[in-house]
This record gives structure tokens, sequence and C-alpha cells, in this order.
């Protein structure tokens, strides 16, 4: 596991430059502004954390004006079988959907289906009837439920403002009450527990991290009269050349997948969701498709779809939104609301956070790049300014007691030597 690092991609194989060079030019890192032997220093950083036993394997990649300029490989997929990581190694992408729906979404909007301020229950109307609890606490068992002071707007679910409780730490008893019982079996299905929690604040008035993604994803679906997968494949995925994108996948694919850990007692990774046939990326229901998260995806199908986002809608000829709409999209939506969730000198646009005050964040990224992770410890970015798209993948949850999504951000601007 520990040593098995391919080059970087100015020394990759033929057959993978070759590959790639038909979709995503390759290039010398000096080529385009940055350094070599300072790109160098990633490989270093992810050997560490491998050495460590923090993470089995990662893959990091780097585009720069429009080219591939870094994609390495590191440690493995799959730390018993001793399975060294893939190029195409397919990778549990999770939150990392939410751009991707709310793209799907804006493609809507771009056809003049919606506006952005209409309300949700034009299209879901149960929620029109949801109750505010008085205490933020989803349950209205310490305090008073009350009505909606608005309706809960389209744009306040892709912006995570729309009041839904944060369903990813500290649940109450109502949401886990309501989320319970029978398995969900699709989006409508979902809609129909949701819409039984108390939102934890009024629509507009504070920003929760939640599942409001899967709303957008049942607004897609509604809209659209495709299920969120038909539509994916059909509008983003096929146009897009992105084939090993998928909500479930065939077990054809079970060699591509990564072994999935999480940190023991003594924070070193253990097995958590084999990279095989019993993976439930593969024996799943494949009816469920959550668009706040639940897609798998390799290194390359997300590289292409960030680049075209960084093109402004388009990738090699084929548009999926138009540049004003990306550009709405890395807009401040969120004001001065406070992003626990990212920190200060952030806000979050339409499916991204976005860097507002580059100081205030402490980050090397731009102002007005957009952002976005994934529960395993994903992550990917786009820097407007700097023509640039970065891509960290690896399998660990949870992953707080490790910085290697930071130190991937921090290696990859100290590479830029021209700006």
């Amino acid at each position: 596991m520990k040593h098995r690092i391919l080059l970087t991609v100015a020394l990759l194989s033929i057959a993978f430059s070759q590959v790639q060079a038909k979709e995503l030019p390759t290039a010398k890192p000096e080529s385009v502004g940055m350094s070599s032997e300072r790109l160098a220093r990633i490989r270093t950083a992810m050997q560490g954390y491998i050495d460590k036993d923090l993470t089995p394997g990662v893959i990091t990649a780097i585009l720069r004006k429009g080219k591939l300029i870094h994609f390495e490989t590191h440690g493995d997929m799959d730390v018993a079988a001793g399975k060294g990581m893939r190029e195409d190694a397919i990778f549990r992408i999770a939150s990392m959907t939410k751009p991707i729906t709310s793209v799907a979404l804006m493609m809507l909007w771009e056809e003049g289906h919606f506006q952005l301020r209409d309300p949700v229950s034009k299209f879901i109307p149960a929620f029109a009837d949801v109750k505010v609890s008085t205490t933020g606490d989803a349950s209205g068992e310490t305090g008073e439920l009350v009505d909606l002071t608005r309706p809960i707007q389209i744009r306040d679910m892709l912006t995570h403002t729309a009041g839904l409780a944060n369903s990813y730490i500290g649940n109450t008893e109502a949401y886990r009450a309501a989320m319970g019982g029978e398995p969900t079996r699709d989006n409508a299905h979902l809609m129909e527990k949701l819409v039984k929690i108390p939102l934890n604040y009024q629509p507009g008035e504070a920003w929760q991290y939640s599942v409001a993604t899967d709303v957008v994803g049942r607004l897609v679906e509604v809209i659209s009269g495709q299920t969120l997968d038909a539509f994916f494949k059909e509008r983003i995925f096929k146009p897009l050349d992105m084939p090993d994108t998928h909500f479930y996948m065939d077990a054809g694919k079970a060699p591509r997948l990564t072994a999935q850990y999480t940190p023991g007692e003594d924070m070193k990774i253990e097995l958590q969701d084999p990279g095989s046939v019993d993976s439930r990326w593969i024996t799943g229901p494949k009816t469920l498709f959550r668009g706040a998260g639940g897609l798998a995806s390799t290194t390359r199908d997300y590289l292409r779809f960030q680049q075209m986002m960084l093109n402004g809608g388009e990738l090699n000829g084929v548009r999926l939104l138009a540049p004003s709409t990306v550009s709405l999209m890395l807009e401040n939506h969120t004001g001065e609301l406070d992003l626990w969730l990212a920190g200060p000198g952030m806000s979050f646009g339409l499916g991204y956070g976005v860097v507002t005050d580059r100081g205030a964040a402490a980050t090397p990224l731009s102002e007005g790049s957009g952002y976005w992770g994934g529960a395993y410890c994903t992550l990917s970015w786009i820097d407007p300014e700097q023509e640039l798209v970065g891509v960290i993948m690896t399998q660990v949850r949870p992953y707080t007691h490790i910085n290697i999504r930071q130190d991937f951000q921090v290696l990859t601007y100290q590479a830029i030597i021209e700006e």
C-alpha cells in the first residue's frame, strides 16, 4: 500500500495519456505557469498520510488553463487485498453530488420552468404547510410550532437557507422518527417524510447544512418528468462523457470500486464498506436517487464536470449552461449569514460554497472560487481567477482528524509560479 505512486501526468503511461488527450489535453506544468518541482511536494504529503495508515490511497488531479498538468495515484484502493490505486478507480463522492444536482435544476431554470423565488410548494404542494419550531429544535417539544412567515423559495433550497433541520449532525428525536420506519422508496417518499419535520427557523433567516439538495433533486424530477438518475444520464453524464458516474453501478464495475474506511480507536483506518460486489453502491435499491449525496464517480469524470463549469457551462462543444448562469451560481447568495460549516470568509451560492473573503477564510483559493466536498473526504473546487480545477479523492469517513484536503489545496497553489 505504502509505495504505489504513479508519476505526474508528464510521465504517465502512454496509454493513459492517449485517452486523456482526446478529452482533457495534457501539458507540462511550466507551460501553464506551474512548477513541476513544487508539484512533487503533493506526492510526499499524500504518502505521509498513507504511511501513517490514516488513509488507504488517494488520487490528486489539477487542471490549469484547460490542461491536465497533474494526475497522481497514491497507495491502495483496497488495503487487505493489496490492490494498488487505479487511475480509473470509482469513489463514493457523497455531497459532491450537490453541485451536479444544482446544475440540473439550473438547466431547467434556463428553460423557463420556474423562477428562483417561486415557492417550492408550487411543485411540491406539501411544503406549503410546514411548521417552524420557535426553539430551533425541529420538534417544537420545548417551544411552539408556528406558521411560515413567507413561503420556502426554490433558492432557499439551493442555498441551504430553507430552515430544514441539519440531518448530518445532532439529529432530533423528531427527525429520526420521521425519517425512520419504512425504508425510503424514492424521492417522492422522501419528501413525504421531510414535510413532517418542523423547520429549525424561518426561511432565509439562517444557513443550515441539510438535505435541502434532496428537495432540489425532487424538483428536477417533478419539473422534468424524469427520475433524477435518468435526467443526470441523459442531460449531463452522456453529453459530458462521464460514463463512470452513477447512483448505483453494475457488478461489472466492482473491481474499480474503492474500499471505504473509517478511523479506528487509534485513528488508523478500518474497513467499513468493501470495494466489491457486496458494496451497497452495487446491491442497494435502485429506486432512491438522492440529490444531496449518492453518486459514485471517477476523478476523470468529475474533472470534466468541473471544467465545464470553469468554462462557463461548456465543454468540448457541449453547452449545459450559459456563462451568466454559472456566474450567478458562484455569487454570494447568503449575505452575512454565518456558514458555521465552512467558516469565516465563506458564503454559499447556488449549489457551491463560495470564497468571499480570502483573508478571513485563510485559504489559498481566490475570491469567487466555488467548492464543495464529500463525506468520504473527497473535495473539488474551481477557481475562475486562476483558471484552475482541483480534485482530491480518497475514502475515509469521518475525516475531521486529518487535513489532507486542505494540504492538497495549499500544495496546489504554492506550485503556481506565474499568475
